[in-house]
């Protein structure tokens, strides 16, 4: 027993030895810290908008404790880094200890006020000690000036919203958001950064010169109400790119980032060209069917990536698109919903989405919607699919079958597929019966290339320009590729015409 209570007295008196600061001794930092860097660059931030943390670790690799006097930042409380060592934050700090072979870490932020900045590359240094042993870090950060679109507040500090409707119980549905006041030009002078949802009201006009580049916050995007007009002016080399506002390296190619460009119904006379849309959660959203006679959207030479729903999702619309390049959605590339108008010219559809589990074809296409009722049963609007016709296209990816025609036989359905090279790998024979997809069928099918290769140049960096292997070269027709003389990259396809967006090249 007296040996229990030995032990017991001693294990005691050694906790409360090890918490006695005075029992680890050090000595003063001599200079030869080691860092996990010497110089930490912070990605892109935009003006007054904190950036990501980076991580530095100090080493302290003798066999001594050791003190280090002095760690502050180079340019004093003027700094606009924020720095926070072994759990403390503030921009200056003393006597930091650091055991015997074991180290520390610095955490690193900042906010930058570009109206205080005469240079877009700002620098500073984390300084250790002083004199003959002083050591530094440097810092460095790129800071860009931009529009900051947002929601105001009310005297109640409420923020705006747009009202999107109601539900099935009469409930407002709405989304943080705010109408731009008349018809509105942004201009290649600087980024605009958007948070919430971007309206433009009914009679109103929205342009988008070429070069602007846009970058949303979480849950924010574009609505564009009945009789209002969204245009999309890019240039080649000259787009106009839409995106998160994240901008580290590792958000470059992250799906869900934001929320949509949305064209509600009876909006009109939408324009889209030379346009890069990305990392969203639908890339664009097109309701109604509007004008029969005229496109409700004409988008051309755009590329569309990285969406974790659909790429571009029609739902009774009518959409004329050439140039195209969807790729990599977590559902479909291309959906043609509740019927509706749609014409794709030498346009790319490529799903090799690996994020999730994708439960629809690359291109889907029906003329009907199934609504689910509270009580459990079901209703289904019919509408009619006036025309679904891909010439000289592209569609591809990861799945055996990836086009899918869902008719019902309420309301029209009308399709036809010329000069395509379709993936439709039928394995277990289940569409042998199913005059959908009889591709003998002139009447429907003309000229496809079925389950052919290729050969795009690299799918794991949306590179979807074909090569010389492709089945795709020198198959398209020739009187529908003189409509649209110049490929996505602005090479001439009139002699020798590829299926897709793009003409093949040789790869290195």
């Amino acid at each position: 027993m007296k040996g229990s209570y030995f032990f017991i007295f001693s294990v005691i008196f050694i906790l409360i030895y090890s918490c006695n600061d005075d029992v680890f001794d050090t000595i003063k930092s001599s200079g030869d810290l080691s860092f996990s860097r010497d110089t930490i660059y912070l990605d892109t931030v935009f003006t007054n908008t904190s950036s990501s943390t980076r991580t530095l670790k100090i080493y302290n690799k003798s066999s001594s404790n050791i003190t280090i006097p002095t760690i502050k930042l180079g340019r004093g409380e003027s700094s606009f880094y924020r720095l926070n060592v072994d759990g403390i934050a503030g921009k200056s700090f003393e006597n930091i200890d650091i055991l015997a072979r074991d180290s520390i870490y610095v955490f690193i932020e900042v906010t930058i006020d570009f109206s205080q900045v005469t240079n877009p590359i700002y620098t500073d240094s984390i300084v250790f000690d002083q004199g003959d042993q002083m050591q530094d870090v440097k810092l460095v950060t790129l800071v860009q000036d931009a529009h900051f679109l947002f929601p105001q507040r009310d005297a109640q500090g409420v923020k705006e919203t747009i009202v999107l409707g109601t539900n099935a119980d009469g409930e407002v549905i709405e989304v943080e958001g705010f109408y731009l006041e008349g018809n509105t030009i942004w201009k290649n002078d600087k980024p605009y950064v958007i948070y919430g949802y971007v309206g433009v009201n009914s009679n109103n006009k929205l342009t988008i010169e070429k070069g602007v580049k846009i970058h949303f916050h979480k849950n924010s995007g574009i609505l564009v109400e009945k009789d209002a007009s969204l245009k999309v002016l890019g240039a080649l080399n000259e787009e106009v790119v839409f995106e998160g506002d994240r901008l580290e390296p590792f958000f470059s190619e992250i799906a869900g980032q934001w929320g949509t460009i949305w064209l509600r119904a009876g909006s009109k006379d939408h324009e889209i060209n030379y346009a890069i849309i990305k990392n969203n959660t639908i890339g664009i959203l097109v309701d109604s069917i509007g004008d029969l006679s005229n496109p409700t959207l004409k988008i051309s030479n755009t590329q569309i990536y990285n969406t974790s729903s659909f790429g571009l999702l029609g739902r009774s619309a009518n959409i004329k698109g050439e140039n195209l390049v969807i790729a990599n959605n977590g559902q479909s590339s291309l959906a043609c919903t509740l019927g509706g108008t749609y014409n794709f010219t030498h346009s790319t559809f490529a799903n090799y989405w690996n994020n999730s589990i994708r439960n629809f074809p690359t291109v889907l296409i029906n003329n009907f919607i199934t609504i689910q009722n509270e009580d459990g049963s079901e209703d289904t609007l019919e509408r009619d699919l006036i025309a679904a016709n891909f010439t000289n296209s592209i569609i591809d990816g990861n799945q055996n079958i990836e086009f899918i025609l869902d008719k019902n036989e309420a309301a029209q359905f009308n399709y036809t597929f010329k000069n395509n090279l379709l993936k439709f790998n039928d394995v277990g024979g289940n569409f042998n019966d199913d005059p959908l997809y009889d591709f003998e069928d002139t009447l429907f099918y003309q000229n496809n290339i079925i389950n052919g290769e290729t050969d795009f140049k690299n799918i794991e960096t949306n590179q979807y320009i074909i090569g010389l292997d492709s089945d795709a070269v020198e198959n398209a027709d020739i009187n529908a590729a003189s409509q649209i003389p110049l490929d996505i990259l602005g090479q001439n396809r009139i002699l020798n015409p590829d299926i897709g967006a793009y003409q093949h090249i040789i790869f290195e």
